[in-house]
């Protein structure tokens, strides 16, 4: 297993990173195109392991995808049935058994070997309740087309994953008699990402009935009839930037990113209210995000439920803070591509941290981090805290960084180049 020298800077950081587009919008977008009733494109997408193998997904089931770089051009077609590659990502195992429900086959499902103890029983079994015919619960599974699917009213609890209630509505126009899907169990996790997935279904005119934005979120229903073919302008990743915005607040910086949008439903976009909270400054001008570290970093007391995915940048952060912290809200962490919170725990503590884990989160004490190795466990998102920390604390080496090109394939050559402007600029194209 190869090692990575995270970079140590003794100086504050200045620098303007542009970015690659969303995962979260690329591959609903790539959904929606398949399912349309017209060409569509894409502007901006991103390119990585994760919408890569959307992409080759789609194309097994029939749906023409032509473009080799950030602008694709998706054409549907029937769908047939195909072998689909899931490696480890979840909007790829939960959006696209509905999909395949869809196809005139049979759509056989697999993955990554970590990814065959993800849970996936919500999705398969609401699908049943729908009309679906599928062998299985895990990866592998196989999902037995038709052609169509009833559709109906189906009772799932979500509470394990946002991705479980995206992944029925975004093909649920298609169902024969539409779909209300009603959630009952604990708090949803990750509100932002549903709402994400309604905005993109009303912009492809499909009829949505939401609950407002609420924690207590319910019911969603959607009205059959076709998906409108839409030009998709694709925002970049604001969850990819968090770990470029954590470096100007451990050194003391500057950091700048392009094309941060106004308005958006990209949970990362919480960042900027995470920064100011532990003593940064950050604002947005004329499209561009500007973070300002401070002398010194306080801890933070925050429910990140909504917000899962920014917890390993935040812990990273806390842990380089000189008061305590507390991550809270965030128990469904323990079933993401790791269990990642026994994994910010192990590896922080690992460096000399104190971080215990709670019944929902973590809390985080100041303590003199030292060197040493740092494992991945196939995460990006636990590859790219470790480089925040490597940022103060020389001699970190990261177990698998190439495992950031799951959502951002040139995380190294944008880390470096953040570090020594100098550097040419190695594909960071918006």
């Amino acid at each position: 297993m190869s090692f990575w020298p995270a970079p140590h800077v003794d100086v504050p950081v200045h620098a303007t990173v542009t970015l690659p587009g969303s995962k979260s919008i690329t591959n609903r977008a790539l959904i929606l195109a398949a399912l349309a009733d017209g060409p569509s494109t894409l502007s901006g997408a991103l390119r990585s392991r994760d919408t890569n193998l959307m992409i080759a997904a789609l194309r097994a089931l029939g749906t023409s995808i032509e473009g080799d770089a950030d602008t694709l051009t998706v054409t549907p077609a029937p769908l047939q049935g195909a072998g689909v590659d899931c490696g480890l990502a979840g909007t790829v195992m939960r959006f696209l058994p509905s999909v395949a429900a869809l196809a005139a086959g049979d759509v056989a499902f697999d993955g990554d070997a970590q990814a065959r103890v993800r849970p996936l029983s919500t999705i398969l079994d609401a699908l049943r309740a729908l009309g679906a015919d599928i062998d299985g619960n895990t990866l592998p599974f196989t999902v037995h087309g038709k052609g169509a699917l009833r559709g109906g009213t189906v009772t799932i609890d979500a509470s394990g994953s946002s991705q479980f209630v995206s992944g029925l509505l975004l093909s649920a126009a298609r169902f024969d008699e539409g779909l209300i899907v009603h959630h009952d169990g604990k708090a949803l996790p990750s509100m932002p990402h549903i709402e994400m997935t309604v905005e993109m279904l009303r912009r492809a005119d499909v009829q949505v009935q939401a609950p407002e934005h609420s924690r207590l979120a319910q019911t969603w229903q959607v009205t059959p009839g076709p998906i409108r073919a839409v030009d998709w302008d694709v925002e970049p990743d604001l969850s990819n930037a968090t770990p470029f915005l954590a470096a100007a607040a451990v050194t003391g910086g500057e950091v700048k990113i392009p094309h941060w949008p106004r308005l958006t439903t990209q949970p990362g976009d919480v960042i900027r209210e995470i920064l100011v909270r532990m003593g940064a400054e950050a604002r947005v001008f004329d499209g561009v995000l500007t973070v300002h570290g401070p002398d010194r970093l306080a801890g933070i007391d925050i429910d990140l439920h909504d917000v899962g995915e920014l917890t390993p940048t935040v812990a990273a952060l806390a842990a380089l803070a000189d008061s305590p912290s507390w991550l809270r809200g965030i128990a469904h962490l323990r079933g993401h591509e790791t269990d990642r919170l026994a994994a910010l725990s192990t590896e922080i503590n690992r460096l000399g941290g104190k971080v215990t884990e709670t019944e929902d989160g973590l809390e985080i004490v100041p303590a003199e981090l030292h060197g040493g190795r740092w494992h991945s466990y196939a995460d990006h998102r636990m590859a790219t805290a470790g480089a925040i920390l490597g940022l103060r604390v020389p001699g970190i080496e990261i177990e698998d960084i190439g495992t950031t090109a799951k959502t951002l394939p040139n995380f190294v050559a944008l880390w470096e180049q953040m570090l020594d402007p100098t550097l040419s600029d190695q594909g960071a194209a918006h």
